[in-house]
């Protein structure tokens, strides 16, 4: 296999690893869900993990400070209201249609980010790779839906509200993907997930309060102990897997792979909480992990007409 093959797979398997880090989200806000509201969870996860990397850099990399005024408009605004509005879509997502419909909308995702890869940064839209979308997403749907829910937040905001929340998690996600994708061979990963997480908790600091969810303080060590176990797993661990993906892959791939996070929960809740899969269900989680093996072979296969270590082209972007 050649070099750039290697890295391909190195970022692909990233990727998955992302997916299933992020699964293990979903059976630890269960516990919290009693505990405090889930827009204080998103809160609170993410500002524990704005704090440890930026003491990490304190530390060991003080230039992950140093940043030009772009990357903070770029990174730290524009990818910080995205955060921002994935952690209240979600929760919003989740009140409204259950995890299992938030899950199912979120995931719309991987077919976003592969027309959005085409039409922002100019990368290939190839009918297998547009054919993988679709099947993992139909796959995910299948898989969440043919579950229980036992132990999620009862549906009780109505409909039409969950499904504006899904579908908006699964354009911030989107976008987030195509962002990461570009900065982080310009900024490093660590510096984008920094800037990121730095907007993310100065725009939900600014917004819950006027949306009357000003967040709450932890009302136990229990409630710290769930908190500290989501940011180290879901916003610091997944999201450097997630970085060092796009670096070495395109953007549609890495959605793609990472869709791997519900199935996860759907095991880890078949095995901790005794929800169970359905015929339906089995038939989504199968579809899932083969898209996901097609799409390993896919980015193993040698390309030498790519090079997936390199910056997209500016012009594809239209930015400054």
């Amino acid at each position: 296999m050649s070099h750039g093959g290697g890295a391909r797979v190195v970022g692909y398997l990233c990727a998955v690893g992302a997916g299933a880090t992020w699964g293990t989200t979903g059976p630890l806000s269960t516990g919290l869900y009693d505990l405090m509201p889930a827009t204080s969870i998103g809160f609170w996860r993410i500002l524990i993990g704005t704090v440890a990397l930026g003491l990490w850099g304190l530390a060991f990399h003080r230039d992950l400070f140093r940043v030009d005024r772009r990357g903070w408009l770029l990174i730290g605004v524009g990818g910080g209201l995205l955060v921002a509005l994935f952690e209240v879509a979600y929760q919003f997502a989740i009140a409204g249609v259950g995890v299992a419909g938030a899950a199912a909308l979120l995931y719309t995702a991987p077919v976003l980010v592969a027309v959005l890869g085409r039409l922002i940064l100019g990368e290939s839209l190839t009918p297998l790779r547009f054919a993988l979308a679709v099947v993992v997403m139909i796959g995910v749907a299948l898989t969440v839906h043919g579950g229980s829910n036992a132990g999620a937040e009862a549906a009780r905001l109505g409909l039409a509200v969950g499904i504006v929340g899904g579908l908006l998690s699964a354009v911030s996600y989107a976008f987030t993907t195509l962002l990461a994708r570009f900065a982080v061979p310009q900024y490093g990963l660590a510096k984008v997930l920094f800037l990121e997480l730095v907007g993310g908790v100065v725009a939900l600091a600014i917004f819950l309060p006027l949306w009357g969810h000003a967040p709450s303080k932890p009302p136990s060590a229990a409630a710290w102990r769930g908190l500290l176990g989501l940011a180290a797993g879901s916003v610091l661990g997944a999201n450097f897997l997630f970085f060092s993906a796009v670096k070495r892959i395109e953007a549609a791939p890495t959605a793609v792979a990472a869709t791997v996070e519900p199935v996860v929960g759907s095991l880890l809740a078949l095995a901790l909480f005794g929800q169970r899969l359905t015929g339906l269900g089995w038939v989504g989680l199968l579809m899932v992990v083969a898209g996901v093996a097609a799409g390993y072979l896919r980015e193993a296969a040698p390309a030498p007409d790519q090079n997936a270590n390199s910056t997209p082209n500016r012009s594809s972007r239209g930015g400054p």
